[in-house]
């Protein structure tokens, strides 16, 4: 018998701050994609597309390069600031509408719709 109350062999791993981003279980699809814009990006914030480049970056509603419409949710942070980097997003998903980081233009009733187009779900979570 082992008397002490701390497993051996094992070590802190850190712990886990849950960001509460997703709202659903509605299936998440998710891809790599390049992220670029020169900015350090939040997980949860709502992306755009640039038509010429095919690469994503933070939605603003008065940008004229396609990245304008909003198009996916960033699903880890990524720090673009130093030059483009890949990292994953979601195309599908049901997401927490106050988790999102929305940019400058953009409000949570412009973008609803077009994103529930894509099967992008934003919902407003009630704690229990």
């Amino acid at each position: 018998m082992i008397n002490d109350p701390v497993a051996g062999g094992f070590t802190d791993q850190g712990s886990l701050t849950p960001d509460n981003l997703f709202a659903g279980d509605l299936p998440r699809s998710t891809k790599m994609v390049t992220i670029t814009g020169a900015a350090a990006l939040a997980k949860g914030t709502v992306l755009g597309r640039i038509a010429a480049s095919d690469k994503y970056l933070k939605s603003l509603s008065a940008s004229a390069d396609g990245s304008q419409v909003p198009k996916a949710v960033l699903a880890a942070d990524a720090d673009a600031s130093g030059s483009d980097v890949l990292a994953p997003i979601y195309f599908t998903g049901e997401f927490n509408e106050d988790a999102l980081v929305l940019g400058a233009g953009h409000t949570l009733a412009s973008i609803r719709d077009g994103l529930r187009q894509m099967g992008i779900f934003l919902k407003k979570i009630v704690p229990a």
